[in-house]
């Protein structure tokens, strides 16, 4: 079965530095590409399309809320419109990067505190999806959350989805991920991970941090570059996926419906 393997990348930022991204970039095939408004840089940004150009990795842009010291992960308020000039915007630079070094856009993915509001905003998941929309056309992907509302959402709209679970990330009950403030929502042992990652492609089910079994259907997997030991726990979850029969390529490549 196919399955893309996405991470965050890019999110550096002038002398600062986060990620691994030369470590994981070899063993990933789609690459969530910041777009400056919570890390990254036009020069961060030239630098990781041609990184993931060299390793055959697909480039999707991660645009976020204009909360560069709060690296995008605290909630402000903004309409709809607002949401979708911030998404059109961002989206715009990564494509430029993406055409001048002769490639283009595989899919867009919220990032940070943007992915959980458009889970329980709808209006705001429908302004994402309707600038993806209006900037490219059809065949670009959205990455939603893997059974949530901004799924329901985008593929009313039309637009091809690929269902996203996360490797690194512990789940509630409902299917929503543990919020980063709470304790156990990072898993940053490679080997949980990993079995993780294996359970929710081969069998479509996660275990919620209370023990219960969560339905999922998803068709790539996450792995975030900042959590601690990234390197270490995208290696350990492609080589999983890859020993369970996963053939692991790009979402455009058949992944993303």
């Amino acid at each position: 079965m196919d399955i893309d393997l996405n991470c965050d990348m890019g999110e550096s930022y002038g002398r600062w530095t986060l990620g691994a991204d030369a470590e994981i970039m070899p063993f990933i095939s789609s690459a969530n590409i910041a777009c400056g408004f919570h890390g990254g840089d036009p020069h961060v940004m030239r630098a990781t399309v041609a990184l993931a150009l060299a390793h055959g990795v697909a480039i999707g842009a991660h645009p976020s809320l204009p909360d560069l010291m709060g690296f995008g992960r605290r909630a402000m308020a903004v309409t709809a419109q607002e949401l979708k000039d911030c998404v059109c915007y961002q989206t715009g630079a990564l494509r430029e990067f993406a055409r001048a070094a002769g490639a283009g856009l595989q899919h867009v993915k919220a990032h940070g505190i943007l992915y959980d509001m458009m889970e329980k905003d709808e209006a705001l998941a429908a302004a994402a999806a309707e600038a993806v929309l209006e900037a490219a056309d059809r065949s670009l992907i959205m990455v939603n959350l893997a059974g949530g509302k901004a799924e329901r959402c985008s593929r009313a709209k039309g637009l091809r989805v690929a269902a996203e679970g996360f490797a690194d990330r512990a789940y509630n009950a409902d299917g929503t991920l543990v919020s980063r403030r709470l304790p156990g929502a990072l898993i940053d042992d490679p080997q949980r991970a990993a079995a993780q990652a294996v359970r929710m492609v081969t069998a479509g089910k996660v275990r919620a941090i209370d023990g219960a079994e969560v339905d999922l259907r998803v068709q790539t997997i996450c792995c975030h570059g900042d959590t601690p030991g990234a390197p270490s726990i995208v290696r350990a979850v492609r080589a999983a996926l890859e020993g369970a029969g996963c053939r692991v390529r790009p979402m455009g490549a058949g992944a993303g419906s």
